[in-house]
C-alpha cells in the first residue's frame, strides 16, 4: 500500500466504464478511500463496476447522479482530495449521428466539474482527454505540442473540454492535470471499440468484418494506462501540463486481426465491409505517441506488450461473452 494513497479521498467520474472501472480497482488496492460517480439509469446498472470482486465493491462509495446537472457535479466533488475526471461520451461512431449529444455532454460535464473544483478547492484534477484530438498525425511520433485538429465531432467535443481544462488553470490556478491516452484497451471495454469487435466477432461468428485496415494505431494495455493516471496524481508541480499514454509504437488494423486470429488459433476469413467505414475526411490514418515527457516526469513506461495484453484481452472475453454483441461496432 502506498502511504500517497492512504486515507485519501479521490472522486472518479464515468468510474462504471472500462477505464475507469480499472482506475477504481488499482486505488482500492492503493488503499485510498474511493467515490465512484455512476450515471444514473433507471435500471440500475453500475456498468463494469458490477463486474468488480464482491468485497471490492462494499469498499466502494458509490454516488448516482448526472454531471450535466451542476449541483451533481458540485456534491461530488465536494470532501475529495484528488478528481479523475473519466466521465464522457466516447463513440465515435455515434457522434456522427448524434453529434450535439457528444458536444453538449462532454463540454457541459467538463464545465461542472471545473466549476465544482474551483469551490472546493481539490489538491488536483486529473481530466483525460484522447489522441483522438490530433487527427492524421502531421509528424510522428505525436509529442504534447502536436496540432488539434477536430476529424470527427467527438474529437472536437474533447477539444473543447481539454482547452476548457487549460483556461481553468490559467485563469484562475485551478491544479489540473490532463493524461491524453493513446488507443487503450484490455478487459472489460465496450464492443463499440476495434479489439473487441474483432474478437466477438472471431469466437462468435468465426468470420471477421472490417472497415479501413490501413490505419495505425498506438495500443496500450489498460493497467498501463491506469499507471499513468496514478503517476499522474502522484507527482508533484505538474499543474497545467498534458501527459501521453501510449508506446511509440504502432500497429495496423489489418495486422491487429491477423494478431488476434493467431491468439485464438484456427482459420478465421478477415473481410472488408464498407458499412464501416468512417466518412470521408474523418478517418484518422496513423497515431503513434511520443511519451518523452511521461518517461522524464512521471517516470512512467509501458510494461506490456502487445501480444500479451490481446492474449489476456481475448482470454477474459471467452470467459465473458454474454455481455457482447458482435455487431456492436456499426454504432
Amino acid at each position: 500500500m502506498s502511504e500517497f494513497w492512504k486515507d485519501k479521498k479521490v472522486l472518479v467520474t464515468g468510474a462504471a466504464g472500462f477505464i475507469g472501472s480499472h482506475l477504481v480497482e488499482r486505488l482500492l488496492s492503493l488503499g485510498a478511500d474511493v467515490t465512484a460517480f455512476v450515471h444514473y439509469n433507471a435500471a440500475g446498472s453500475r456498468g463494469m463496476l458490477d463486474r468488480l470482486p464482491i468485497h471490492e465493491q462494499s469498499r466502494l462509495q458509490i454516488v448516482l447522479g448526472d454531471l450535466r446537472d451542476a449541483e451533481s457535479a458540485d456534491a461530488a466533488v465536494a470532501g475529495h482530495d484528488i478528481v479523475f475526471h473519466l466521465a464522457a461520451i466516447i463513440a465515435i461512431p455515434y457522434s456522427y449521428l448524434r453529434p450535439a449529444h457528444v458536444a453538449l455532454t462532454n463540454f457541459t460535464t467538463t464545465l461542472n466539474v471545473l466549476e465544482a473544483c474551483r469551490r472546493h478547492k481539490p489538491a488536483r484534477l486529473i481530466h483525460t482527454s484522447s489522441s483522438e484530438v490530433y487527427g492524421n498525425a502531421q509528424r510522428v511520433p505525436i509529442d504534447e505540442t502536436h496540432p488539434l485538429e477536430a476529424q470527427s465531432p467527438y474529437a472536437a467535443s474533447k477539444i473543447a473540454a481539454d482547452k476548457l481544462v487549460q483556461s481553468y488553470f490559467l485563469s484562475y490556478g485551478l491544479p489540473a492535470v490532463t493524461l491524453r491516452p493513446f488507443n487503450t484497451y484490455g478487459p472489460r471495454q465496450s464492443d463499440r471499440a476495434i479489439i473487441p469487435t474483432i474478437i466477438t466477432q472471431a469466437l462468435m461468428r468465426k468470420q471477421i468484418y472490417l472497415g479501413a485496415m490501413h490505419p495505425t494505431r498506438d495500443l496500450v494495455y489498460v493497467a498501463d494506462t491506469v499507471e499513468g493516471f496514478i503517476r499522474i496524481a502522484e507527482t508533484p508541480d505538474i499543474e497545467g501540463r498534458t501527459y501521453h499514454i501510449g508506446t511509440g509504437s504502432e500497429v495496423s488494423i489489418g495486422e491487429l486481426a491477423d494478431r488476434i486470429v493467431k491468439i485464438i488459433g484456427g482459420e478465421i476469413p478477415v473481410s472488408f465491409d464498407p458499412t464501416r467505414i468512417r466518412p470521408e475526411g474523418s478517418e484518422v490514418a496513423r497515431l503513434i505517441c511520443d511519451a518523452a515527457r511521461a518517461r522524464a516526469d512521471l517516470g512512467w513506461s509501458p510494461t506490456v506488450t502487445l501480444d500479451d495484453g490481446l492474449a489476456m484481452t481475448v482470454e477474459w472475453m471467452g470467459k465473458n461473452l454474454g455481455g457482447y454483441r458482435p455487431d456492436m461496432y456499426n454504432i
